[in-house]
């Protein structure tokens, strides 16, 4: 029997599904990440599906709490709610390692003991796809893995992958076709990398609607496909365009008043700041409950939008 085989049989998703939001609370959320969310929200409504959000704080160097609750309570200021209580993706360890644990007995893993400057110089050599893991690591044999570990080298561990490219379908994009390599499914600290974590969650969260960054499309035929070796089904991926800064650039702190809390500062409201938003879509609204009634993915933008100082956006 093939060993992906092994991995059967495949979860059901709850049948009514649920899209999400899945914010990383290293700091406070931009008008970017504001929009996104509200594109969110608007997919999962606009289709009957339940709303979720997940505290994504597996990095635990860049996490803190405190701005996740600050999060929140920006995405309840414009307007948005969402269904059950928040998930907090740390407390989900347990469902990570079991799905790696699934993975290595069906013999679909390996040790990789590569620091991150041997892979980026390994990157530059003709023998692969740009960006992909050179393979460096997977047929090493039983001494020479022992002798990297008694080199005192941290394993990080890899998906053994049967296939080089991998297909999807795309709300915005249409059909995609991307890279997959053997990429890491657990860092050498032992944390669950995140094209592990967010395959594990999305499915067993019964999120089934995946709306992001178009930032986030490369990495979205690795999940796929991880997702198929899981038994999983994919989700339907919608990747929005982001908002960037005047230079073309993803927007960012730096380029200032960029976040809930600046435009209050400024003098608006978060009405005013969720009307903003709703626009920028091409749906004239206040509000995002009066944006539902009228949002029609067909016709929404493809384009990046651009922040401009005055804190309006316009279509770049």
């Amino acid at each position: 029997m093939p060993a992906e085989s092994r991995l059967r049989p495949r979860l059901r998703v709850p049948a009514a599904g649920a899209g999400r939001f899945a914010p990383t609370p290293s700091g406070d959320l931009h008008l970017g990440n504001l929009r996104t969310a509200l594109l969110a929200w608007l997919f999962a409504r606009s289709t009957g599906r339940e709303f979720g959000i997940r505290i994504e704080d597996l990095d635990t160097d860049r996490s803190r709490p405190d701005i996740a609750d600050r999060q929140l309570a920006d995405l309840a200021a414009i307007g948005l709610d969402w269904d059950g209580p928040v998930v907090w993706q740390s407390q989900r360890l347990d469902r990570h390692h079991a799905a790696v644990e699934r993975l290595t007995a069906a013999g679909l893993t390996y040790e990789c003991y590569c620091t991150r400057k041997e892979i980026q110089q390994a990157a530059t050599a003709p023998h692969g796809p740009m960006g992909a893991y050179p393979g460096t690591c997977r047929e090493l044999t039983g001494a020479e893995r022992s002798a990297r570990r008694a080199a005192g080298r941290p394993a990080a561990l890899r998906l053994r992958s049967a296939v080089t490219e991998f297909e999807v379908i795309d709300e915005i994009h249409g059909c995609y076709r991307g890279l997959v390599d053997d990429f890491v499914l657990r860092r050498g600290d032992g944390t669950p990398a995140y094209n592990l974590a967010v395959v594990v969650d999305d499915s067993e969260q019964g999120f089934d609607q995946v709306v992001r960054g178009d930032d986030l499309l490369p990495s979205t035929p690795r999940q796929a496909y991880l997702a198929t070796l899981l038994g999983f089904d994919v989700p339907r991926y919608a990747h929005v365009p982001l908002v960037l800064n005047r230079d073309g650039k993803r927007l960012a702190k730096r380029d200032g008043a960029v976040t809930l809390a600046d435009r209050l500062a400024a003098g608006e409201t978060a009405r005013q700041v969720a009307a903003v938003l709703t626009n920028s879509l091409g749906t004239i609204a206040s509000t995002p409950r009066e944006a539902l009634d009228r949002f029609d993915p067909e016709t929404l933008s493809h384009s990046p939008w651009i922040f401009e100082p005055s804190g309006l956006l316009r279509r770049g």
